[in-house]
């Protein structure tokens, strides 16, 4: 049982997966407990003016996008959001594309459930 627990950074973990350190896409080996099938967490640092070009689509997971600090816009197809206040949260489900823009320098917690391949 001394490899089911793990201490780490999110700002120094985060680079190792695109900011994600929860997920199937862990590798065993390092990952241990973070490797996980039931969601995702990504720990997100977005400079001012970064942006997702291109949209996510036919996605079948559930997210949760909740701002830390800064403030940050989510284009959903059905709406597009501003999180601007510390806590502000969107959660978007099956079928629904997004994108995003960092208005100000932002940072972002993302978790999706289940972690899955697309």
């Amino acid at each position: 049982m001394a490899d089911n627990w793990y201490k780490g950074n999110a700002n120094d973990d985060a680079g190792e997966n695109r900011g994600w350190i929860l997920g199937h896409f862990m590798d065993l080996d390092t990952g241990g407990v973070r490797k996980t099938e039931d969601l995702e967490v990504k720990w997100g640092i977005h400079p001012a003016g970064q942006r997702r070009p291109e949209w996510t689509s036919d996605d079948t997971r559930t997210a949760l996008l909740i701002l830390v600090q800064g403030r940050f816009r989510l284009d959903l197809s059905v709406s597009s959001i501003i999180l601007e206040k510390q806590g502000d949260y969107a959660v978007w489900g099956p079928g629904i594309d997004h994108s995003w823009q960092a208005e100000e320098d932002s940072t972002v917690i993302t978790v999706r459930w289940p972690s899955a391949k697309q």
